[in-house]
């Protein structure tokens, strides 16, 4: 009887890891399924992922869909002012002009005041972490002379990349139903940004950027989170949902990643996560076979290419094969943004965004091909190599070194996007910078261990009083108090304090504690 009881406790024992592993298969197949479920029924979502050294598509879904760019544009607006350093005509020392309107930006922004300048390299530093709207559209107007006649060049300059789908009309990105790009064309800038301007390229790994006595972390959370991850941007609207791209070089595999879309920060991070895990390992290593995006043929940097990767500047159709993009096709069906009427409209009032009346791009110059019966095949190689090597020699780049400095929290991912602000950590003998905070009466709901959770306070909050709340900041700010770190939930931009003490009246009937306090004072 003993010797019947010890056997049939012996197979249970055995039979425990098989349970175990099919639970744990059933969990991660419902996690697969789950995640393709949020995809497909989030109709805003694009993704993108391509080996730069193979020029191999290794993930495609909706990538060549429209797209609202949001604070991606800012990849475009610093390409711009990248070749006017690389042209010399402006240092990292010039100093920019900054405009009534261009001070007039609506958040995020840095506060600069009309009349004032700002340095480039600190126009640089601010628009790669803080992304702040009002250095971008003194950029723009600095190089274009308005933003409207930049924009066209933006749009220009996209076009001659081979970003044929993207149209921008203004500098920042904020909410404008014409400013529109793919996952393809924002993966193809940033392969651009990087095979051009190597140097500048290092200033998107900056965590940290100080200006004055305000410090602005970097909103990029995977950088230094993530192995090979060194840029690019963030980007995010209510119209767009959460962008960002990404670049990974790491163990002599190259990649960028795209995710367009996404419901939160959070989830668009973390569905980036998982196509790095899984496509970097897929993508090639060894020597790159594909050409410098936005590179001269005259570059001396073509020149040292290996033979069979220079081959790749003279693009014969009938040699040169494309890439196949390999589309994974989500459970469920997919609203496509490529029908423009599906397109979400921008969510800011009409009074604070202007509409722009602007003038179609300029179409980009077409480059003059040999005559047919000229040159052909390896003529034409000849030929065009010949061309080359009569070019002169293009003028020594500036370089400038990447800060090396601990990352600090992101800005707040909430329903206003780009139009919400965070301040950095400060210590608590430290005086308070005005730069980082929006202007006017604030309330304060809580003081959380974690900037996530702030998040989530304002956002329900915002879900239960969208009519009170309209036209209202959302803003994060962060404290020191020893080796804790407190992230404060706020809503900013209350014209007093009566209207400030108002809204704390009606969230404390929703069991919310709150506070009216002026930061001026």
């Amino acid at each position: 009887m003993f010797r019947v009881a010890f056997r049939a406790t012996r197979r249970a024992v055995l039979a425990r890891p098989v349970y175990m592993i099919a639970a744990t298969a059933f969990l991660a197949i419902s996690a697969l399924a789950f995640t393709q479920s949020a995809q497909a029924a989030n109709s805003k979502y694009a993704g993108y992922v391509i080996d730069v050294k193979s020029g191999k598509v290794l993930y495609s879904e909706n990538a060549n869909s429209l797209r609202y760019p949001a604070s991606l544009t800012k990849m475009m607006t610093l390409y711009m002012l990248f070749e006017e350093l690389e042209a010399g005509r402006m240092s990292m020392s010039t100093r920019l002009s900054v405009s009534r309107h261009a001070a007039g930006q609506a958040p995020s922004k840095l506060g600069l005041k009309p009349g004032s300048t700002i340095a480039v390299k600190d126009a640089i530093l601010a628009l790669v972490t803080k992304s702040a709207n009002d250095v971008a559209a003194t950029i723009a107007e600095n190089i274009g002379g308005t933003e409207t006649k930049f924009a066209r060049m933006m749009t220009d300059k996209a076009h001659a990349i081979g970003m044929s789908r993207t149209t921008f009309r203004n500098a920042s990105g904020l909410p404008n139903s014409q400013q529109r790009t793919t996952a393809a064309d924002m993966a193809l800038l940033g392969r651009a940004l990087q095979d051009r301007f190597p140097s500048y390229y290092k200033l998107f790994n900056t965590r940290v950027f100080q200006y004055g006595k305000a410090r602005y972390g970097n909103h990029n959370k995977l950088l230094g989170r993530v192995t090979g991850v060194d840029g690019i941007k963030t980007g995010y609207t209510q119209a767009s949902g959460f962008n960002l791209v990404t670049n990974v070089n790491t163990d002599g595999r190259h990649i960028v990643a795209v995710v367009m879309g996404g419901n939160t920060g959070a989830s668009r991070d973390a569905e980036m996560r998982s196509l790095i895990k899984k496509y970097l390992p897929k993508a090639k290593s060894g020597r790159r076979e594909t050409a410098l995006v936005g590179v001269p043929a005259s570059s001396s940097r073509v020149a040292s290419l290996p033979a069979s990767t220079s081959r790749n500047y003279v693009q014969l159709a009938e040699t040169v094969p494309l890439p196949k993009a390999k589309t994974i096709e989500p459970a469920g069906t997919i609203d496509l943004a490529s029908a423009i009427p599906a397109l979400p409209q921008p969510a800011v009032e009409t009074e604070e965004q202007p509409a722009m009346q602007l003038a179609k791009a300029d179409a980009g110059e077409l480059e003059v091909l040999p005559k047919a019966g000229l040159t052909t095949g390896s003529t034409l190689r000849s030929a065009i190599t010949a061309s080359v090597q009569e070019m002169p020699a293009p003028r020594p780049r500036l370089t400038t070194a990447a800060l090396a400095i601990p990352p600090l929290p992101r800005a707040a991912n909430d329903p206003v996007g780009d139009l919400s602000t965070h301040s950095a950590p400060i210590p608590m003998a430290a005086p308070v910078a005005r730069e980082s905070a929006p202007a006017g009466w604030q309330i304060q709901l809580s003081a959380t261990p974690s900037l996530e959770a702030a998040n989530e306070i304002l956002d329900k909050v915002r879900a239960d009083n969208k009519r009170m709340l309209k036209g209202r900041v959302n803003h994060t700010e962060a404290v020191e108090k020893g080796n804790t770190t407190l992230y404060r939930a706020r809503f900013a931009g209350f014209p007093s304090k009566s209207a400030a003490r108002d809204a704390c009246a009606v969230l404390k009937k929703q069991k919310f504690a709150c506070l009216a306090l002026n930061p001026e004072l």
